[in-house]
């Protein structure tokens, strides 16, 4: 019984150090950490950061245009004003990033 009960211990704490983790590796939570800031909630750029920065918006036709494999450049490199995100996100957040803002454009 003591072997179950601390069996169940170590899994509610391994539990709570994974779950933030996992939770901060949703596309939307990223975006809303590192790029709403400057291209805003909706992804318009309206904020007063993206509008000194000239964010694009999201929904705008040219962007709509990019391939999936030109945003993860940018948002892995940088463009423009916009800083490199390559030590800051791993592959897989980056590729949620741009599947969000996929989603954002609809």
């Amino acid at each position: 019984m003591k072997s179950s009960l601390k069996h169940i211990a170590i899994l509610c704490f391994a539990a709570s150090i994974v779950t933030p983790a996992f939770a901060q590796s949703g596309g939307a939570d990223t975006y809303k950490a590192k790029c709403a800031m400057c291209h805003g909630q909706n992804g318009l750029g309206d904020t007063p950061a993206g509008k000194a920065m000239k964010a694009p918006s999201f929904k705008d036709p040219a962007v709509i245009k990019v391939s999936d494999a030109e945003l993860i450049a940018a948002v892995t490199k940088g463009k423009n004003k916009m800083p490199a995100y390559k030590d800051k996100l791993t592959d897989a957040q980056i590729k949620a990033v741009v599947a969000y803002v996929r989603a954002l454009q609809k």
